[in-house]
């Protein structure tokens, strides 16, 4: 885990941008970094689409489930090959 892991706040962000804004933040990280993003309600449709688009690259954790908050660790897996 990183000293200082960047918090994104996706309620900040258009709707049509949203996704495409976390990929691109996770796709600059560091293996073995992470960022937090923080959310109004559950991303569980993005958790989908990391599964189907980075599969095998992310760890995904909650750090707090709702009802009003959501906080989510995405961390980039570091690859031994």
């Amino acid at each position: 885990m990183a000293e200082t892991e960047q918090i994104l706040d996706v309620t900040k962000i258009a709707p049509p941008k949203k996704h495409s804004t976390i990929f691109q933040t996770f796709d600059e990280l560091n293996p073995g970094d992470a960022f937090i993003i923080k959310n109004d309600h559950d991303p569980r449709p993005l958790k989908f689409q990391f599964k189907f688009e980075r599969e095998g690259q992310f760890e995904w954790d909650y750090l707090q489930e709702g009802p009003e908050k959501w906080r989510v660790r995405i961390s980039k897996i570091i690859s031994y090959k």
